[in-house]
């Protein structure tokens, strides 16, 4: 480790706890956990941080050498982050599924509920094939494969898996990914454990020639945005609530420190959404008529759109065309402008500082009470309960 990097938050004349993260800074699920923990510290008692730069695979932990302290949070991702955590016997929450120490408690994403949305996702897209590309060598990776296979299961559905193995050069990977995704039966539904493979698997896509999204749908897991939308075509993300994960853990590391009793288990935080980018901006059916009608209501969503604005388009009765409709997706075209709109407004919620009557304006709602009836009535949220949990600020 190069540096050790400490950051107090002043407060009164007492020694704050000293508190060691070790979480990687290199990708945005890290992050989101770190900006979680600042969060819990602000609003509560001060701590001083120990924090080195991170890595996934990180082993080298002699910065923490000599190191008094009062608590760790940890993605205790290897034996030999265990190892190092157990010689400092100090209270401890650990940030992943790994579980190499059972008696932790551990704060994690809720797999399942990942799985499920990638699953909902895709079908709602039309896909009949679906795969899974994953690392063998991250137990989140596996268990999410795991889910995502059970729950196609329930549908009726088979999984093409495409596990990677740790030890390849990129030539390899790509070479082999780029091989696997071209046998795969098309269209395709795929879901990648994160988003740093979606990006690889995107490349391999190219390298096979095979068409994103016309042939396969791509869905990744973190949203980060940067890499997401660097990716091509910009890969579409499942956004985990990383921020209320490292909060509930700086929450927990606070009872243990006050001498409260946690007992081992996983606290599963649900995921957030799903952003939507180009390489799921697809409709996989065979109604031409409802692929159509779909691309026009993502053209007009930010619009005050309904069905009648799609009737004057599309020359079918009434009864026909939510018929086709339903018969294709599964749901009126109502609703599913009705979703659009749920999802545009999360988004402004998560990622602006707009008030509400500006989002009501912004995606087409000519009343703001209309906006926020309709999202809680979808939700079971009010608009702003929804902002301050996707911040991460729990009671």
């Amino acid at each position: 480790m190069r540096f050790l990097e400490e950051l107090s938050i002043a407060g009164g004349g007492t020694r704050n706890r000293q508190i060691a993260l070790l979480i990687e800074t290199s990708n945005e699920y890290g992050r989101g956990l770190l900006r979680g923990i600042h969060s819990y510290i602000r609003e509560n008692k001060p701590w001083s941080i120990y924090m080195g730069e991170q890595s996934r695979s990180q082993t080298d932990l002699t910065w923490l050498s000599g190191w008094q302290g009062d608590g760790v949070i940890a993605r205790i991702e290897n034996e030999e982050i265990a190892a190092h955590i157990r010689r400092l016997g100090l209270p401890t929450v650990d940030l992943s599924a790994s579980r190499l120490i059972p008696e932790l408690h551990c704060v994690e994403t809720d797999d399942q509920s990942i799985a499920r949305l990638a699953v909902q996702h895709l079908m709602e897209r039309g896909f009949k094939h679906f795969a899974f590309c994953g690392e063998e060598r991250f137990t989140w990776s596996r268990q999410r494969q795991n889910h995502y296979v059970r729950l196609l299961e329930e549908y009726g559905l088979s999984c093409s898996i495409n596990s990677l193995v740790y030890g390849k050069t990129w030539n390899e990977e790509r070479r082999d990914m780029a091989a696997w995704v071209k046998s795969l039966p098309k269209p395709a539904g795929i879901l990648v454990c994160y988003d740093i493979l979606g990006q690889k698997l995107l490349e391999a896509c190219r390298l096979a020639g095979v068409a994103v999204p016309d042939e396969v749908g791509i869905i990744g897991v973190d949203n980060d945005e940067l890499l997401c939308n660097l990716s091509d075509p910009p890969l579409s993300s499942i956004v985990p609530n990383a921020l209320e994960t490292g909060y509930r853990a700086a929450a927990l590391l606070e009872q243990m420190m006050n001498g409260e009793r946690i007992e081992s288990g996983i606290t599963s935080i649900q995921p957030l959404d799903i952003v939507t980018r180009m390489s799921t901006d697809v409709v996989a059916v065979e109604d031409k008529l409802v692929a159509d009608a779909v691309r026009f209501i993502r053209g007009k969503i930010y619009e005050d759109i309904n069905v009648g604005d799609l009737l004057k388009v599309f020359p079918v009765s009434r009864r026909s065309f939510e018929g086709r409709f339903e018969r294709s997706l599964g749901r009126t075209p109502h609703a599913f402008i009705v979703e659009m709109k749920v999802k545009l407004i999360k988004e402004f919620l998560t990622e602006t500082e707009l008030n509400l009557s500006m989002i009501a304006e912004r995606i087409g709602f000519k009343h703001l009470e209309y906006m926020s009836v309709l999202f809680k009535r979808e939700t079971g949220m009010t608009p702003n309960d929804y902002r301050q949990k996707a911040k991460g600020k729990t009671d």
